[in-house]
């Protein structure tokens, strides 16, 4: 079967779901099997690797029917960068090619957005997001002339929840739904 490494994936991160364990549980145990999954760059369909020429693409691999989680990959075009942006909900993010750099940013008393320690994610490895410790980032391609391709994984359907960007110096926020660069998804019972 085609994409049996991703089916492999949402079945074990579907069990783990199951018996709705804390954060810190899904993010341990999900962090152990998104590793396994980036470990290896040879099963992500084509067709959701693609950059856009003007912004970073987030294709929709999976959206768990009870809206548990969902799986993404975004493919940075050379140079590209989201803006300083949240996700309200835990997330899971592992690089399958190229690097990106992750700078978590930090609300100061005047409400402005300053940027923290960024680290540059390599192949195979995997980072984490959550309300619960630090949710607000910048996430950039690190290369000028490649594109970098990273996994994502969230505890709900992030292309339909509502979100914010922020000013940097204001730190005022703006309302954003992502939605997804595909009408298409992976055929993982094919």
């Amino acid at each position: 079967m085609q994409n049996q490494k991703l089916l492999t994936f949402v079945q074990a991160m579907s069990r783990l779901l199951l018996n709705d364990p804390t954060e810190k549980i899904i993010l341990a145990e999900g962090r152990g099997l998104l590793s396994t999954l980036v470990a290896e760059d040879d099963w992500l369909p084509e067709m959701f690797t693609h950059p856009h020429p003007q912004h970073y693409q987030q294709y929709l691999l999976y959206a768990d029917p009870l809206d548990r989680f969902s799986m993404v990959s975004f493919v940075w075009g050379a140079g590209q960068k989201t803006p300083i942006h949240d996700h309200l909900t835990w997330g899971l993010i592992g690089m399958l090619r190229g690097q990106e750099i992750d700078t978590h940013y930090f609300k100061q008393t005047n409400g402005s957005y300053q940027p923290g320690q960024s680290h540059i994610l390599v192949p195979g490895e995997v980072c984490s997001v959550s309300p619960a410790t630090q949710d607000v980032h910048v996430v950039s391609n690190y290369y000028a002339d490649q594109s970098s391709i990273s996994i994502h994984v969230y505890g709900g359907n992030i292309g339909r929840i509502k979100r914010h960007v922020f000013d940097p110096m204001t730190g005022a926020p703006k309302e954003f739904i992502s939605g997804y660069g595909n009408a298409v998804v992976p055929n993982l019972w094919n």
